[in-house]
Parts: structure tokens; sequence; C-alpha cells
């Protein structure tokens, strides 16, 4: 039986300036949680000085987290569920719309 699933990725190749601020963040996480069907328990965010932002949604089905690098133009990505794979996904595809890479590398790992 299933316990869980993961998503690791490295979003490679996204536009520096939209991945620099928490301001430009925030709004494509809160929108691909609330859009995919996962329940926010709660979130936090960290704008690092002079760029770059850690962003970390609660989830009642467990978490969902993105460390961003402009200067590398990379969005590490984070989602892990238990039993809600198909959420994951949407989710997981709402990001890709949202940073907008031009490579990806990704992982998946069942639990």
């Amino acid at each position: 039986m299933e316990t869980g699933f993961m998503i690791i990725a490295e979003f490679k190749g996204c536009v520096p300036e939209k991945i620099k601020k928490v301001r430009d963040v925030r709004p494509l996480l809160e929108k691909a949680v609330k859009e995919s069907g996962l329940k926010k328990l709660c979130s936090k965010y960290h704008q690092f000085k002079p760029f770059g932002v850690t962003g970390f949604i609660l989830l009642a089905e467990s978490h969902l987290s993105v460390h961003t690098w402009p200067e590398k133009g990379t969005v590490a990505v984070d989602i892990f569920t238990c039993n809600s794979r198909k959420k994951a996904e949407k989710a997981f595809e709402m990001l890709i719309k949202g940073f907008k890479p031009k490579e990806i590398d990704r992982k998946e790992f069942m639990a």
C-alpha cells in the first residue's frame, strides 16, 4: 500500500526577474495549491537579500516547497502528498506554467 508520493525537481532557465522576490513567487505557489485541490494549512515565505526566495506550504496532505536562485535562473521544487498523486501532479504542472523553465530535471518517489 502506498502512503505517499514525492516529486523533487530542478527548474532551469527560469526568468530571474520572476524568481527574485516573494511577491512574485508566493502567488504561483498559492495558485498551484488551490487549483490542484490540495488543502493548505499554513504557509511561510522568506526573502533573501539581495534576492532569492524560500517558500513552504504545509498541506493537510503533507507539503510543497520551493527555493530560488535567480542568479542561476533555477528553482528547486519539492512536493510530497499522502495518497494524492493526481493533485501533486496537477500542482507540479501549474508550477511549470508559472515558472516557465526551459529545462526540468525531475525525480519521483513512492513511499
